[in-house]
Parts: C-alpha cells; structure tokens; sequence
C-alpha cells in the first residue's frame, strides 16, 4: 500500500521540478498582445459564411479552418455574456477550445500520422484533418458537439436552416453528424454541453446593472463547461484508443499523460481565458514528439516545456498506479472554492517554477476531506 502522504507528494512534487525562474504571474498579462489560433481572422464568423446547400448548412469538420469556424462562431455568439470580463471578447471562457485546436494544428498533430496520405501537410492539402489523428478525433467532440448543443439550446436563435456535418472518408459510424443525429447517439455529451449554454441564455434577465447584458458568477459558469469537457474527453479517449498506433511511443504516451492532465486541470475550474491559455500554452510541446524524445532531456524544448512533459508523465503515472484514486482524491480536495484557489495556483506553479509549501500544501490535502482520505487508504490496500 502506498501511504497517503506518499501519494500527494507524487502530485506535489511536480510543481518543483525547477527552480522558480518566471516572473511573478499578474506580471504576465501587462502590456502583451494576444495570440489567437492560425488563420482566426479568415475562418467563417457567421453561419451563412459557410455553403448553404438546400435547406441546410454544410460544414466539413474536417478542414481546419471551417472546423474553427465552428468556434468562431461558438465566441462571437456567446461575447455578450462576458463583457463585464475583458474588453474584445478575451474573458471569454470557450478561449481554450479554438486555441488547443490551433495548437494541433499549428504542431502537426492533425495531419495523418500514418503518412499513407498527403493530408495536413504542406505538400499536399494544410487544411486537411485527418480521422486517422488521434488528438483530430478526441478535439471533434469537443469540437462538434458543443456547436450542435450550442444550437440546439439556442445560441444562435432561430435559425432557418438546418446543421449538417460532413463525415469522413474513413471511421463514418465514430461520429455523429447533426443535431438529431449527436442527441441519439450521444445524448450525455449533448444534455452536458447544452447545460452550460442554456446557463448562459437564463442569466439574460438576470442583469443588475444596464451597461452588462447578463449577470452570472463566473465559477458556476467553469463548473459546466468543464463538466461538459471531461465527459466529452471520458467519451472520446478510450473510443479511438486504436488511433494510438500511429503515433510515436512518447506522442502516444504525451498524449495518454494530456488527458489525465486535463482531469486534473479540469477540478480546479481554471480559467479558459484568452490571456491564461495563451500563458499557458506556451509550455506545451511546439512539435510531435518522435522517438528518442525523453523529457526532461529534449533539447529543443525549453525547461518549462520539458516539465510540464515530465510533470504530467509523474501525475499520470501516480493516477495510474493508485487506480485513479489520486483523482478521486483531488477531486474531493477541489470541491470547494478556497481549494480550487489552492488547485489553481498549483497548477500556475507548474509552468512558471514557483516554489511551495509542501508541508502546508500537504495538511492542506488532508484537511480538505477526511473521508477521502480513510477511503483512499482503505480502497488503495491491495492494488499496490
């Protein structure tokens, strides 16, 4: 059995895999422009900006630039929520959707990792995505499914066209293609990402003060959109885990590491923000991983890219040798906002090196929920 402490310290632990060398985090924001995903300004902003073919609107989700226009469209129709948070729509929540999908694309990963087609690369079709992309497949449903819960909720009013999604070459019967289509086959993801856009639309009439269209808090707003992420994620990793075989061994392990790290990320509400996300992903890895690649020894990444490779790798290694009971266990830690706070500014600690308290970070842990903590004991007798 693995003692408790030992445990958080295997999460803990990662926040200081360097010294702390950033500059102290409010300093990030001042005076920066932000950087929005490749080609933003020429992806479809309105509806009828993509082809109007009958009585519906075609969208092929697997070209980049129409597939951020789903997203696109997903930030300009849901701005007027969050103008009390930023000038120019950067507060925001949706940020890190568009943004991990220009990541994607702008590193490679949603061309085809097999090479058996031109797809996604320069010499061939850029645009192209590949459903033989893992990181492609996983973002469609976070991708089309909150674009077709978007409308059915109503986000976009009444529209006098139908939604149709254009299906891939290969792998059709994985995805699903239209709003009747997603409700029948995956109506948790719909009812889960409807949720937060119906919170969005019942807070209209909720506005105090006449300058603000609507008035919400802000973490209850995170706690939908981030319940809706991780279902879609718990959906869509295990359904194309045959992707994998594609990928490189440490891709396919950075990628497997991602998603337990969004879990984590996930509990904590963090903020999606544009200028987080740009802070963030920063330190994400700016290619494919290839063989050979061992963090924190790839010497074209930069030290904070190299930890948060390596952090993610411990978190996920400890989540997987515990039998998932470490998130279980910062779940429960995370379950009110004074831990969230304390979850966010681990997580902030991560990229930027600061140090902490492990000790008080420790009690901390275990103050939060003793119950979580004799069930974690109890429960993890026997598995290791």
């Amino acid at each position: 059995m693995l003692p408790y402490f030992s445990i958080c310290a295997l999460l803990i632990v990662t926040i200081t895999l360097s010294p702390a060398t950033a500059a102290p985090w409010n300093e990030k924001y001042a005076t920066r422009e932000y950087v929005y995903p490749p080609l933003w300004e020429l992806a479809p902003e309105n509806l009828l900006d993509f082809p109007v073919k009958g009585n519906k609107i075609v969208i092929n989700a697997w070209n980049y630039q129409e597939r951020l226009g789903m997203y696109k469209n997903l930030l300009k129709s849901s701005a007027k929520y969050f103008t009390a948070f930023g000038s120019q729509n950067i507060g925001n929540i949706l940020w890190g959707l568009p943004s991990q999908h220009g990541w994607q694309f702008h590193t490679g990963r949603l061309a085809d990792p097999s090479r058996a087609t031109s797809c996604g690369y320069e010499d061939g079709d850029l645009l192209c995505i590949s459903v033989r992309s893992w990181w492609s497949n996983i973002n469609y449903y976070l991708a089309v499914i909150p674009f077709l819960a978007a409308v059915e909720a109503g986000l976009f009013g009444q529209l006098q066209y139908q939604i149709e999604i254009l299906p891939p070459e290969e792998q059709r019967a994985d995805f699903c293609y239209s709003v009747a289509d997603c409700r029948s086959q995956v109506p948790n993801l719909m009812d889960e990402w409807k949720a937060y856009f119906e919170y969005l639309l019942s807070t209209e009439h909720k506005a105090v003060r006449p300058a603000t269209f609507s008035s919400f808090q802000l973490d209850d707003a995170l706690g939908l959109m981030w319940k809706a992420h991780t279902t879609s994620n718990a959906y869509a990793v295990p359904k194309f885990q045959d992707n994998l075989k594609y990928l490189s061994v440490p891709e396919e392990n950075f990628g497997i590491d991602w998603a337990t790290g969004v879990d984590f990320i996930a509990a904590t509400y963090f903020s999606t923000d544009l200028p987080t996300v740009n802070s963030f992903q920063a330190f994400l890895p700016q290619r494919m991983l290839v063989e050979g690649d061992v963090p924190p020894f790839i010497s074209d990444f930069s030290p904070q890219q190299n930890r948060v490779l390596l952090s993610l790798k411990v978190l996920s290694k400890a989540n997987e040798l515990t039998g998932g009971l470490l998130l279980k266990l910062w779940e429960k830690s995370m379950s009110t906002e004074a831990g969230r706070e304390m979850g966010r500014k681990l997580i902030e600690g991560l990229v930027s090196g600061q140090k902490f308290d492990l000790v008080g970070i420790y009690n901390y842990l275990k103050e939060a929920d003793l119950k979580a903590s004799s069930f974690l004991r109890k429960s993890s007798s026997g598995i290791l």
